[in-house]
């Protein structure tokens, strides 16, 4: 058995940050991690670029997190945005701000940021052991945790122990669930983990004569029953199941599906959404009004007057969307356009401007950027992170529930509770 200060069960942005945070006041810390190396996820953030923050205040943090943020006041109030981008350009890592107030490396590359964090944790010799923790060594009567056995038989005992194991996405990167046993071993309640930031699988098959085609600056806009709970500009696109893209991705967030009450499998996955009441509607052409897209309409018809629809509106549309919106619009494609009536140029006008689709469900929780629920806030202490059910057991990052939307927002939940966590072990 080893004795030490702090054990950190994870070696990604949370468990990294906390080691860190622990060894630079001093403690000694231990950091256990399954894979072969720290930060594999962390490696494939931000498309390989890594969005490491959001350069944006308090109040703005706070309206980017849909789960619990009230939770989190006390983790953003010690380590803001503007700690995080403090900590990694005073270690020789230069930032950027993009659109949206998105923060990456000005070198666009997420293995930078991953380096940043690994030399830190070697000059503060915090050693990191390729191990996979398969539970707790608990003092029942006392209710304290002691440490950790491993699956192949090792046991390290430390003064606290930091569970940052993150939640079910991308298993491959390490996460498959892990923390939730543990912490459940503790006596937490497990809030079931479901799939966010994630692409939507629609009703229709359309979106399938489309597969491939992306489409850059539309509006997304979401509907629950008549009431619209997202609507934002940017970039879509279609697949074989549904849509995916950057916006496909931000609107999950919003939407509440249905609860497992076992495994969150694919096929649980690929319905919860069903029964819902929700729609998606997409604007092909947002810069236009509906008076200045009719005019457009009519212009490109008096064009190609004497040509099929479907050869009409190569100028104003992608070619493999045409047939698509001309079907939904009720005009035959080999109709002449010079016969296109009133009425059909209406309709087609109603289908540009909100282009509906049926969302039945998710992709599966694999394949999500990061898990919505977790261990229940409720049972830790939002100002030391520290577990409300048994001394000495802590938890930082997407193993609680508590997420973000695009943008930085769960890296800097990461790195933020990940330093108070640190702070309160």
């Amino acid at each position: 058995m080893n004795q030490t200060d702090l054990i950190v069960i994870g070696a990604g942005p949370a468990g990294m940050m906390a080691a860190i945070t622990a060894a630079q006041r001093g403690k000694s810390v231990l950091l256990l991690e399954r894979n072969p190396r720290p930060g594999r996820k962390l490696l494939i953030t931000g498309k390989g670029r890594c969005n490491v923050t959001n350069n944006c205040g308090q109040d703005a943090l706070l309206a980017n997190i849909p789960r619990n943020p009230r939770f989190l006041y006390s983790a953003f109030a010690r380590f803001s945005t503007a700690d995080t981008i403090a900590f990694f350009e005073s270690r020789g890592l230069p930032l950027k701000t993009e659109r949206g107030s998105r923060v990456f490396p000005q070198s666009d590359r997420a293995a930078d940021v991953l380096a940043v964090l690994e030399r830190a944790l070697r000059e503060l010799n915090v050693p990191v052991i390729n191990a996979r923790v398969s539970s707790l060594l608990i003092d029942e009567e006392q209710k304290t945790v002691l440490g950790v056995r491993c699956g192949d038989g090792r046991e390290f005992r430390a003064a606290a122990t930091l569970l940052a194991c993150g939640g079910m996405s991308y298993p491959q990167t390490g996460s498959t669930g892990d923390g939730y046993a543990l912490a459940a071993q503790a006596g937490h309640r497990i809030i079931p983990p479901v799939p966010s930031l994630i692409p939507i699988l629609t009703e229709e098959k359309e979106p399938r004569e489309m597969q491939g085609l992306s489409l850059k600056n539309v509006t997304l806009t979401v509907y629950r029953g008549e009431k619209p709970v997202f609507s934002e500009l940017g970039e879509l696109l279609f697949t074989h199941f549904g849509v995916s893209g950057p916006l496909v991705l931000s609107a999950s967030a919003h939407m509440e599906g249905q609860k497992p009450e076992g495994p969150c499998t694919a096929a649980f996955c690929a319905t919860m959404l069903k029964g819902k009441g929700y729609r998606l509607s997409i604007d092909w052409k947002p810069g236009l009004s509906e008076e200045q897209l009719d005019r457009r309409l009519l212009r490109d018809f008096a064009k190609f007057q004497n040509k099929d629809a479907v050869n009409s509106l190569g100028e104003l549309l992608p070619r493999k969307a045409i047939p698509v919106l001309l079907r939904r619009a009720g005009i035959p494609l080999e109709e002449k356009v010079n016969r296109i009536t009133k009425e059909q140029r209406r309709r087609l006008l109603e289908t540009l401007k909100g282009y509906a689709l049926t969302p039945v469900g998710f992709r599966p929780i694999e394949e999500a950027i990061i898990t919505s629920g977790g261990v229940d806030v409720r049972e830790v202490n939002p100002k030391t992170m520290a577990s409300k059910l048994a001394s000495g057991l802590y938890f930082a990052g997407e193993l609680l529930d508590v997420d973000g939307y695009t943008g930085g927002f769960n890296l800097q939940i990461a790195f933020a509770t990940g330093v108070l966590a640190g702070e309160g072990c």
